[in-house]
């Protein structure tokens, strides 16, 4: 299993990213897939999933700002981020729960004030 995430930058308060995370490895299109952050001196915190059907789940303080997709075929995961505050700067990662966790090498967001 390999998962790259990719697209953090640099980004203003109020404004928009948009992360990709590249899977390969495992049957991409049957899966649950999610997005995790992990801010500076803070834990690992869920932040998104969306199952093989395209439902979707947000923790709660970012409902309506973050949306999670996919393309199966592309065998790519999304998450677009708009509204971007500085408590959204974190790294942030990809996850595939099968069996075990795997994650992705993450992709380091700032959004500066």
């Amino acid at each position: 299993v390999q998962l790259q995430a990719s697209g953090g930058g640099l980004v203003r308060h109020g404004g928009s990213l948009r992360l990709s995370c590249s899977a390969s490895g495992f049957m991409f299109s049957i899966n649950t897939l999610a997005w995790y952050r992990q801010a500076p001196g803070k834990q690992r915190e869920w932040v998104a999933a969306i199952t093989s059907g395209g439902s979707t789940n947000y923790t709660d303080s970012l409902k309506g700002r973050f949306t999670i997709s996919r393309d199966n075929v592309k065998r790519t995961l999304y998450l677009q981020m708009n509204s971007l505050k500085p408590e959204d700067t974190a790294v942030y990662y990809c996850n595939l729960r099968l069996y075990r966790d795997y994650w992705g090498k993450g992709t380091l967001v700032t959004v500066s004030s």
